[in-house]
């Protein structure tokens, strides 16, 4: 028995910790809440910037303005990409960031499976600021190549009814589905 009890704990010991968290309303095609574990341990800076963000409603909001099916859904532009803020436009939402400073990568093993969330970056790999994405199915050709920092826990449903987009690059043509409330949790 006691040789169960060590092998349970040195296994949740070896997966990612899991402290805070994110709970995200979601509006348009898709309604409904999506919870998100974020993985302090893994990536400590983007999850402080995540949490920082939200708890300043900077995300309210906010669109999903790049879905690609069977890939993922992509939001967190708060610059270009808040709904109803000077300076919103679906043309740019994608380009912007925040006020705080882009960050360094902390890549780890983590593999990017369905549920998995990601900082979106450009092709320099310390250019994460806000925006995030989230996994509809496995993509291992991101593996150590952006920083993995939470996975959804509730509300894959909803994710998997996020609205795809049909232009360049899954690019969000018309309405989009917007990000209403996102609250950090504990």
């Amino acid at each position: 028995m006691l040789r169960k009890t060590v092998a349970l704990i040195a296994a949740l010991a070896a997966g990612p910790a899991f402290a805070t968290g994110l709970d995200i309303e979601v509006s348009g095609e898709a309604n409904g809440t999506i919870h998100i574990d974020l993985a302090e341990d893994l990536a400590p800076n983007h999850v402080e910037q995540i949490t920082k963000l939200a708890s300043e409603g900077a995300y309210d909001g906010v669109v999903f303005h790049r879905v690609i099916e069977g890939f993922m859904a992509q939001t967190g532009d708060v610059e270009f990409g808040k709904m109803g803020a000077e300076g919103f436009s679906m043309q740019k939402a994608g380009r912007g960031g925040s006020q705080y400073d882009d960050l360094a990568a902390e890549f780890s093993d983590a593999s990017f499976d369905a549920g998995v969330v990601g900082m979106a970056r450009s092709q320099n790999p310390n250019s994460a600021n806000s925006q995030f994405f989230i996994m509809f199915a496995p993509a291992p050709h991101l593996n150590g190549q952006y920083t993995v920092v939470g996975r959804v826990t509730e509300g894959m449903d909803v994710v998997n009814a996020i609205k795809r987009g049909d232009g360049p690059n899954g690019a969000v043509i018309g309405e989009p589905d917007v990000m209403t409330k996102v609250t950090v949790t504990d």
